[in-house]
C-alpha cells in the first residue's frame, strides 16, 4: 500500500493496521478475517472483552492457532446489558494504537462492540455501517423508532419506569425482551398482565426493556452486503426457534437459502426500506424477522455484523465462496461482490435431555463428532460440487465432556450442531430426518 503523509505533512512510516471487535471466541471460531487481513499485510488488533484475557493470551501464544496472527489486543470492561458500556474502553484503547499505527479500517464481528466500533470508525476516518447503523443496531427501540411501518405494536419501558409505565395497551400473546442482550437472552412470551409484571420484575433495574404483540408466523432472517449505501447482495435464510413448543426463542435451524421461495421478494423488499431507514452505508446486516398472518414482514432486530452461528459456514457450502473476504473488502473500500446460492444447506441444533453430557454419538459413514470447546476453533467444512448428493458436512460439539446442559433459554445452552446439503429442497428435508436419526446426544443425572 502507498506510503501516505501523517497530519504534519511529513511521511507517515507507522504500519497499517484493521480493527476487529466483538467477543473473542467468535473471532477466533472465524479465521477467515485474520487469515485474510495477514494475507494483505496488515496489522491485526483486536479489542474484546476482558472476560476473555486468559483464554485470548493462550491461544494467541499457540503458533498453530489462528489467534497467533494477531498482533495486539485490548480489553475492555463493562455489563454487556449496559447500553454504551463499552463505548469509553474501546475509545481509550485504540486513541493509543492512533499513535503506533494507521488503521485503515474496523469491524464489528459481534453485537456488543457494533456501536463502539461504529464510533471509532467515524473517527478514524474509516468506511462504517454509520452513525445512525451502528448505534440503532444495538438497541431494538432504536429499530422500531426508525421503522415504525415495518415493526410490530410495542411499548418501550425505560430504566427504572417498570412500576408505573401503563401496560393497558398492550395485547397478547406479547414478548418480553430486553433492548440490547443479544442470543435470544431474556426474551421470552408472556399471556397475560400479571405474568408481564412478574416478567419485567425478574429483568436487572437498568436495563430498558421492549414489551411488543407477538408475531405468529414463520421466522426468517435477511443478510445483506452494503457497500457505499447499495445493497450488493441479500438473501433470505429460513430459521426454526424453539418458540414452536416453548416460550423461548433459541435458534434450532437455518436453511440458506430459505425453502420459501413465495416470500423471498417481499422479504427483501422490507429489508431494504429497513437499511434505507436506518441510512446504512457500508457493511454486513443480519436482520431478523417474521411474517405474520396477514403477510406482512415484521422486523424483530437487526444487526450490523456478521451473522451468527454457522450461517457464515452455511453461504460457504451454498454459493462455493466465503463471505468474510468480501466484508474485508468493503470495510476497506475496494470492490465486493458475492454469488447466489447455488446448493441448499442447513444447519441444525440438537434438543438435549438436561444433565451432564457423557457424550455424542454419529452412526454416518466417513463423520465422527468433532469436540471443539479445547480450542475454541471450528474445523473448516468445506463446499461440494453442486451436483453432490445430500451430503453431511459435519458434526459439532460445542459442550465440554462433563459440562451440565440446561433447559434451552438462550443460545449459549445448545450443546451439538449439524451441517447438512444438497441439490433440492425436499432432499435437504429427507437428509435432516436422516442424520437426526443417527446423532445422539447422551446425557446423565446432575452431579
Amino acid at each position: 500500500m502507498p506510503e501516505s503523509a501523517s497530519p504534519s505533512g511529513r511521511p507517515d512510516d507507522r504500519a497499517e493496521a484493521f480493527i476487529l471487535t466483538g467477543s473473542f471466541p467468535v473471532i477466533r471460531r472465524n479465521p477467515l478475517y485474520l487469515t485474510e487481513l495477514s494475507r494483505r499485510g496488515l496489522k491485526v488488533l483486536v479489542i474484546t472483552a476482558d472476560s476473555y484475557r486468559e483464554q485470548a493470551a493462550e491461544a494467541m501464544a499457540d503458533t498453530s492457532n489462528p489467534a497467533s496472527q494477531i498482533t495486539d489486543i485490548a480489553y475492555v470492561t463493562g455489563d454487556f446489558t449496559v447500553q454504551g458500556a463499552f463505548v469509553a474502553g474501546a475509545v481509550a484503547r485504540t486513541a493509543a494504537w492512533r499513535d503506533t499505527y494507521r488503521i485503515v479500517g474496523a469491524y464489528a464481528v459481534g453485537d456488543y462492540l457494533a456501536e463502539p466500533t461504529g464510533l471509532l470508525a467515524d473517527g478514524l476516518g474509516v468506511r462504517s455501517p454509520g452513525l445512525r447503523a451502528s448505534r440503532a443496531s444495538r438497541a431494538k427501540f432504536l429499530q422500531r423508532w426508525y421503522s415504525p411501518e415495518l415493526s410490530p405494536a410495542s411499548l418501550t419501558i425505560p430504566a427504572g419506569e417498570r412500576d408505573t409505565a401503563d401496560l393497558g395497551a398492550v395485547r397478547y400473546p406479547a414478548v418480553v425482551k430486553p433492548a440490547s442482550r443479544a442470543s435470544s437472552s431474556g426474551v421470552t412470551t408472556v399471556t397475560g398482565p400479571g405474568e408481564l409484571r412478574r416478567q419485567l420484575a425478574g429483568y436487572p433495574d437498568h436495563e430498558v426493556i421492549l414489551v411488543e404483540q407477538k408475531v405468529i408466523g414463520p421466522e426468517f432472517s435477511v443478510e445483506s452486503l452494503v457497500q457505499d449505501g447499495r445493497v450488493i447482495f441479500a438473501s433470505v435464510t429460513g430459521k426454526d426457534t424453539t418458540d414452536s413448543h416453548d416460550r423461548t426463542f433459541v435458534e434450532l435451524a437455518h436453511s440458506v437459502p430459505s425453502p420459501r421461495d413465495d416470500l423471498r421478494e417481499t422479504l427483501l423488499d422490507a429489508n431494504r426500506r429497513l437499511l434505507e431507514g436506518l441510512a446504512f452505508q457500508d457493511g454486513i446486516t443480519h436482520a431478523e424477522w417474521r411474517v405474520g398472518e396477514d403477510g406482512s414482514p415484521r422486523l424483530m432486530e437487526v444487526a450490523a455484523r456478521t451473522p451468527g452461528d454457522g450461517i457464515l459456514v452455511l453461504y460457504q457450502l451454498a454459493t462455493g465462496r466465503p463471505l468474510e473476504p468480501e466484508i474485508i473488502r468493503i470495510a476497506l473500500g475496494e470492490p465486493a461482490g458475492y454469488p447466489e446460492p447455488r446448493r441448499w444447506t442447513r444447519q441444525v441444533y440438537l434438543e438435549h435431555e438436561p444433565g451432564t453430557l457423557q457424550g455424542v454419538t454419529v452412526d454416518w459413514p466417513g463423520i465422527r463428532p468433532e469436540w471443539i470447546s479445547d480450542s475454541g476453533v471450528w474445523p473448516e467444512i468445506k463446499p461440494g460440487a453442486v451436483d453432490d448428493p445430500p451430503t453431511l458436512r459435519a458434526v459439532l460439539v460445542l459442550k465440554e465432556r462433563g459440562s451440565v446442559l440446561e433447559p434451552l433459554s438462550s443460545s449459549d445452552d445448545r450443546s451439538v450442531t449439524f451441517f447438512i446439503d444438497a441439490p433440492t429442497p425436499d432432499a435437504l428435508d429427507a437428509l435432516e430426518e436422516q442424520v437426526r436419526a443417527r446423532v445422539r446426544v447422551v446425557t446423565g443425572g446432575r452431579p
